[in-house]
């Protein structure tokens, strides 16, 4: 195999947990170099060089699955040389989203930062804002920006949080000069938000929950269970921060993730949360026909001007009911406050029962019915 030209050298000590190669680049393994020494005069065999074979660390289930849920959302929806922002609240939902994006976005040619948003609420959320800045660093983020905002009580502290939230990242997006926003939402998340649904009487917009897209909105992991991103942080060795009020139970989507939803997974068996999240996607499907539908008919009936949005009541009254309520939704809607279902139907009131009711003064607006036009 060898010519006896070969300097000499001595017989080779070796291990199974390298490779060797001769010296004209041919790989040969510990087993062989061992047959060797054996069979042939050690004085025959030239000089080998040991080379150290790096061992990939297995990725763990939790690893795996997010990995793969960012890999596919971003595949699907991003272009390389984009840029994304990551919403990154300091819990292990968000968190999990981060590190995946980071290793992700390499892979795709993908530019990236992260946004932390502290709304002030909580004693030392400063302190929780600059530590999640830390640990972004720690995971390979250049560009982490931290934004403090101030939050209103327009309906709620949830509801004026979340506006003051999403206000905050959509101005940052645009000073990053990014193409999204990612959100860690997850399918414990969608679940909740559905039984809030149920529980407050509203529409199939709300019952079908977040959208994976939504915009520049992305989220990737809403096939993915809180469980699963605990379990991420957790094989990642990533130290993730419990905010304190997702235990207090004077909001009620924490009485529903503490209380409500074990109750029913317990008495009625199965996974209660994934049969929810199933009701959303098809109810979401569902309602984005029915919009596309509203849409057409606001453009072929609504007569816009500057002073307001007029309609021909006999013309829209042949319009299904679902439809309609639709359509007169969007002509409030478009004065600044979100209608109602109480407000929409007594609009519609003014459509399919008309006896000469006053006008309706209603939450920025004012609707009139004179003869068969009605004018918001």
């Amino acid at each position: 195999m060898y010519s006896t030209r070969s300097k000499c050298t001595r017989p080779v000590s070796w291990s199974t947990s390298y490779l060797f190669r001769d010296p004209l680049g041919i790989s040969i393994t510990a087993s062989i170099i061992a047959l060797l020494n054996r069979l042939v005069s050690h004085t025959r065999l030239p000089k080998l060089t040991e080379i150290q074979v790096p061992v990939r660390k297995r990725l763990s289930p939790s690893q795996g699955q997010i990995r793969l849920a960012v890999r596919i959302s971003l595949t699907s929806n991003t272009k390389p040389g984009q840029k994304i922002l990551v919403a990154v609240s300091g819990g292990a939902d968000s968190l999990a989203l981060a590190a995946a994006c980071e290793f992700e976005a390499k892979k795709l040619g993908l530019k990236i930062a992260a946004a932390v948003i502290d709304h002030s609420l909580q004693k030392n959320s400063d302190k929780v804002a600059a530590q999640t800045a830390k640990t972004l660093a720690s995971l390979g983020f250049e560009e982490v920006v931290v934004k403090k905002v101030a939050v209103g009580k327009a309906g709620g502290p949830e509801a004026a949080a979340r506006s003051a939230r999403y206000t905050a990242l959509e101005t940052l997006r645009k000073q990053t000069k990014s193409n999204h926003i990612l959100l860690g939402h997850t399918s414990s998340d969608q679940a909740e938000t559905v039984l809030l649904g149920l529980v407050r009487g509203s529409g199939s917009k709300s019952l079908s929950g977040m959208s994976e897209k939504s915009g520049v909105l992305l989220r990737p992991l809403l096939g993915i269970d809180r469980a699963t991103t605990e379990a991420f942080c957790k094989d990642s060795d990533i130290k993730y921060w419990l905010d304190p009020q997702n235990k207090d139970e004077k909001f009620l989507r924490v009485m529903i993730r503490r209380h409500v939803l074990p109750f029913l997974e317990n008495q009625l068996g199965g996974s209660i949360a994934a049969s929810l999240v199933r009701t959303s996607d098809q109810l979401r499907e569902d309602n984005t026909y029915l919009e596309s539908q509203a849409d057409k008919s606001f453009k072929k009936y609504a007569k816009v001007s500057a002073s307001g949005v007029s309609f021909d009541a006999k013309a829209i009254e042949k319009l299904p009911a679902a439809i309609l309520n639709r359509v007169i939704k969007k002509a409030l809607d478009g004065f600044g406050s979100e209608s109602s279902r109480t407000h929409v139907l007594a609009v519609s009131d003014l459509v399919l029962s008309w006896h000469g009711q006053k006008p309706l003064a209603l939450p920025g607006v004012r609707v009139v019915r004179k003869g068969k036009t009605i004018t918001f």
